[in-house]
């Protein structure tokens, strides 16, 4: 008869090994006083971590390549790009060990609409190429270029070549195409713009019946093509947002039952025929919101089943929702599937209120460059903010950006997310380049014209959090009791390394300090975690046999 494990194991505690702290008042990843515990049961507001009940395996936490990034990277000089990749890929940086990279172009291309196989129907893909991927950006065109080699390729391997220059080099990245090439859809273009004439019922399309296969080969010949350039590809998508986004830019749809079709008949089989049943495939690659529907069909089938290794996840259907009761249920009905998150960004950044917005005044973004105070505060916006015309605006509030990610990934960790990838990591001042109009947030934000280059509170807590969740960790069980408090006021993970080091992070969202007690097994802590401030605290565990 098994028993649960017991709830006041002695790990004999001492004193942490380290407190790290970002803030609104200024901290920056800094080193803070250490916790001492003792022995006994704390009560009141609380944090319960419990390191017996392990829970998923972590794979990284990081960020995205794209070619806008790319492209402003280009924009500084060789010694300053060489620092902004090592803040980004460096142990003494972010550290990152897990990102994604488009297959083709996005709204994040500096120009758009490109694919590797430009030629219509050729079905043999005898004229594929990624030259697209590392062409650079002539000055001529760009005066402002300093690097007119550098681009999406390069960049990717000067992220290979920091890692590989480290003891620390884990770096595992996800790649996931927005479209086929237009000649191998219904739509045969690269989307179709809503209009009045179409009842704005714009389009990506899908995939052409005959071209199902010459797809899945596009993908595997995409693969071939980065590893004969040095870059092995961890994971794949079949495509971004399948549901699609009503033809604002590069897309192509498919349904679960579609995309069920393709990877157990098409995809599936090409990657096991051609040396890639190790990549990652991941199925789905939109919002939390929506993932049981994809999740019922394409893990329940058992033809599937084996070319797949989990989901791909975006926040975009609430500006504060983790979904984690999706996310909870996911896992229990397939506990073997992965769950990670593969984008996440500020949208709709610095844009005037569209048509039907309520209120245009707390609409309008100002002053989030180069300033501190834009990303601690209530002050960002989406594309659904009291819009007139928004299906579900209500999960669209004003919000703190820093507490949009902070708490997302720390909610997400405590609800088996194994994962987690931001967007572009470094935009210019105004979130572009896009070619559509979409500007979006970024931990990096850089003035191409001076070449200052701003790190966002963004930035230090994504580095934080990815210096101290580390590839191979382990989620154990971590619990909030709030007391009078908010429920949004202060939020917990946990995880431990296979040395016992234990993690804990915790979001403190209110304007004032907050005094707490940490919990680990028989022993706490007596903690002070300050206002608005992202907080982690590690300690040793000396005894990790617990059952």
């Amino acid at each position: 008869m098994s028993h649960p494990p017991p709830i006041d194991v002695n790990y004999r505690l001492s004193t942490s090994t380290e407190v790290l702290s970002t803030s609104e008042a200024g901290d920056k990843i800094a080193t803070k006083g250490k916790v001492s515990f003792r022995e006994g049961r704390a009560d009141g507001i609380r944090v319960v971590v419990r390191p017996e009940m392990v829970k998923q395996t972590i794979v990284g936490i990081g960020t995205s390549f794209t070619e806008s990034s790319a492209f402003v990277l280009a924009h500084l000089a060789p010694s300053t790009r060489t620092e902004v990749m090592e803040r980004i890929f460096g142990e003494g940086g972010a550290n990152f060990s897990l990102t994604r990279t488009p297959i083709g172009a996005t709204d994040f291309s500096v120009t758009g609409k490109y694919s590797y196989a430009e030629v219509p129907d050729d079905r043999a893909l005898e004229h594929f190429s990624i030259a697209p991927d590392q062409d650079g950006f002539a000055a001529s065109d760009y005066p402002g270029i300093k690097d007119e080699a550098f681009d999406l390729l390069p960049m990717i391997k000067e992220a290979i070549a920091i890692k590989q220059r480290q003891k620390d080099d884990d770096l595992r990245i996800i790649a996931s195409a927005w479209t086929a090439p237009p000649w191998m859809k219904d739509t045969e273009d690269w989307y179709t713009p809503g209009t009045p004439e179409n009842d704005y019922q714009g389009t990506g399309g899908s995939l052409k019946s005959e071209h199902v296969q010459t797809y899945a080969e596009y993908v595997v010949r995409y693969l071939d093509a980065y590893r004969a350039a040095g870059v092995d590809i961890w994971g794949l998508t079949p495509v971004n947002e399948p549901d699609g986004n009503s033809g604002q830019w590069e897309s192509m749809h498919f349904t679960p039952a579609t995309q069920n079709d393709f990877i157990k008949r098409h995809l599936g089989p090409a990657l096991h025929a051609r040396d890639f049943s190790d990549v990652k495939l991941l199925i789905y690659d939109h919002n939390r919101s929506e993932l049981e529907k994809w999740t019922d069909v394409i893990f329940a089938d058992p033809e599937t089943a084996p070319y797949v290794d989990g989901a791909a996840v975006h926040w975009y259907g609430s500006t504060y929702k983790v979904y984690e009761e999706v996310l909870d249920r996911v896992h229990e009905k397939f506990p073997d599937f992965s769950i990670i998150h593969t984008e996440g960004t500020i949208d709709d950044l610095g844009k005037d209120a569209p048509g039907g917005i309520l209120d245009p005044i707390r609409f309008k973004e100002s002053g989030w460059f180069d300033d501190d105070d834009f990303w601690w505060n209530e002050n960002a916006t989406d594309w659904a903010y009291t819009a007139t015309w928004a299906p579900n605006a209500e999960d669209h509030p004003i919000y703190t950006p820093v507490h949009r990610y902070a708490r997302n990934i720390i909610v997400s960790l405590n609800h088996w997310m194994e994962g987690w990838i931001d967007w572009n990591i470094v935009l210019d001042r105004d979130g572009g380049p896009n070619h559509v109009g979409n500007f979006c947030g970024a931990p990096i934000m850089v003035d191409v014209e001076s070449g200052y280059v701003y790190y966002t509170p963004i930035y230090y807590v994504l580095a934080q959090l990815s210096r101290t969740i580390r590839p191979g960790d382990k989620a154990v069980q971590a619990h909030t009791h709030l007391g009078d408090l908010d429920d949004d006021a202060l939020h917990s993970s946990a995880t431990i390394n296979g040395e016992g080091l234990l993690t804990t992070q915790l979001l403190n969202t209110t304007k004032a300090p907050i005094r707490f007690s940490l919990q680990i097994g028989a022993q706490y802590a007596e903690v002070e975690i300050e206002a608005n401030s992202l907080q982690t605290i590690r300690v040793q565990l000396q005894d990790i046999s617990a059952p």
